[in-house]
């Protein structure tokens, strides 16, 4: 993209072993965010905000085996949600749509008391962190 950064993140790709869930769940959760719906095909789908875009698919290159977040590699992704209501509301209205709370004993201080966010995690054991900016 002309203009674009350096450094700044490109797009993410999940491979996910559900389309249909992970575009429901996934879709969601962009479009709260702010993402558009930026491309389909048969395979796939993504979302874009900015220069950045997020991508779920289901590859025909998949292998067996589940997404788990505390092996090695993708833990989470983490993500500026706008203000402390709307991180409380993205959190209240999750599981209607395939998520689930993490740490809710900790909610909304998990990652520590100057550190105000959501922790869901989806279907296929994706996490995303909803934190929420100044105000």
């Amino acid at each position: 993209m002309a203009g674009a950064e350096r450094g700044l993140l490109h797009h993410v790709e999940l491979w996910v072993p559900d389309l249909a869930r992970a575009e429901r769940e996934w879709g969601w959760l962009l479009d709260r965010l702010g993402y558009a719906l930026y491309q389909e095909w048969p395979e796939g789908r993504s979302w874009r905000l900015g220069a950045t875009y997020l991508v779920v698919e289901r590859s025909s290159a998949l292998t067996v085996g589940d997404h788990d977040r505390l092996r090695p590699g993708l833990n989470h992704l983490a993500f500026y949600a706008g203000t402390r209501t709307d991180v409380d509301a993205l959190a209240v209205d999750g599981p209607a749509h395939g998520w689930t709370l993490l740490f809710a004993d900790r909610h909304p201080y998990a990652g520590g008391p100057g550190h105000y966010a959501a922790y869901l995690a989806n279907s296929d054991a994706f996490e995303a962190e909803l934190v929420a900016g100044q105000g």
